[in-house]
């Protein structure tokens, strides 16, 4: 038997207090009700209040706390907070390199097999399931990545400032992977042996996008002609689609993937009047630059 050390109490079965020491019943054995000394250990993850069975708690709080500090306003990462299209852009560089650089360099000739078993997404392979998400990031020459990351550039922050980052990277890795599939889709279907690589799926679907959101928002044309963003974004649909019905005519130039724009049009489309029903909207001119506090007015080119 043992006595409490707050009110006294004969215990047959005592608590006794890791932190100071003392012999408390039930009633008194937590340190806020013995006014154990180790209180002013509080906030200590080792202190007064580990108590021991909420220790994967404490561990994912730690987690947490480490990536809040990397991500917080000076932290290493905190420049990509609402700027996801960076990290993009930096991926399709890198990617590049590696497809015309590095891959070469070891032994990995462009066009080869194993280069296409590494960045494209194919009719031969379509369950390589790396190359769903190789094949955003690889483009098939400067042109082709030129193209794709000035589109993203101007259009991707505007975006992800609208719909949030998360959203926004979710609609650039489904939307991405789902034109290359459906573009390989059709291809089965055809029998017509294909692949596909770059990111002008997922740029269609952020210019689908705005397009619901603020099919008037004003863009300048090869910098210099201004028209509305459902001209731009329609037009380019429209030769896609001219160009799948007549292969031979090439209005886009050769080896163009038209199923694969005209996916990333459709789910932007789909995306964009989701978001619009739940009040977003867009803004009535291409910004460029700036944070994350709205849309301001400046013009820029497409």
């Amino acid at each position: 038997m043992a006595t409490c050390d707050v009110c006294g109490r004969e215990e047959s079965m005592p608590y006794r207090c890791r932190h100071c020491g003392g012999t408390y019943c039930s009633d008194h054995r937590l340190p806020e009700n013995h006014d154990c000394a180790g209180l002013q250990n509080w906030g200590d993850p080792s202190g007064v209040f580990d108590s021991g069975f909420d220790d994967s708690v404490n561990q994912q709080g730690r987690a947490k706390s480490v990536a809040s500090r990397v991500t917080s306003t000076g932290g290493p990462l905190s420049y990509f907070r609402g700027n996801m299209t960076y990290p993009f852009l930096g991926l399709m560089l890198l990617t590049f390199v590696a497809q015309y650089g590095i891959a070469p360099a070891l032994g990995i000739p462009a066009g080869s097999a194993a280069w296409r078993d590494l960045f494209t997404l194919s009719t031969a392979n379509p369950l390589y399931v790396w190359t769903w998400v190789t094949s955003i990031f690889a483009h098939g020459g400067f042109g082709h990545i030129f193209a794709n990351g000035i589109a993203l550039f101007f259009f991707g922050p505007i975006v992800e400032r609208h719909v949030g980052s998360r959203a926004y990277t979710a609609l650039f890795f489904v939307s991405g992977m789902a034109a290359g599939l459906g573009q390989i889709g059709l291809s089965l279907l055809l029998n017509t042996p294909s692949a596909v690589l770059g990111a002008s799926g997922a740029v269609m679907a952020v210019l689908a996008v705005l397009t619901v959101l603020s099919p008037d928002m004003r863009v300048l044309l090869y910098f210099f002609i201004p028209v509305p963003i459902w001209v731009i974004t329609f037009g380019y649909a429209g030769l896609s689609v001219l160009g799948m019905l007549s292969p031979t005519t090439n209005v886009l130039g050769g080896n163009i993937a038209h199923a694969a724009h005209l996916t990333g049009l459709v789910i932007g489309l789909a995306y964009g009047e989701y978001v619009r029903r739940q009040g977003v909207s867009g803004p009535s001119n291409l910004q460029l630059g700036g944070g994350a506090g709205g849309p301001g007015r400046g013009r820029g080119p497409f």
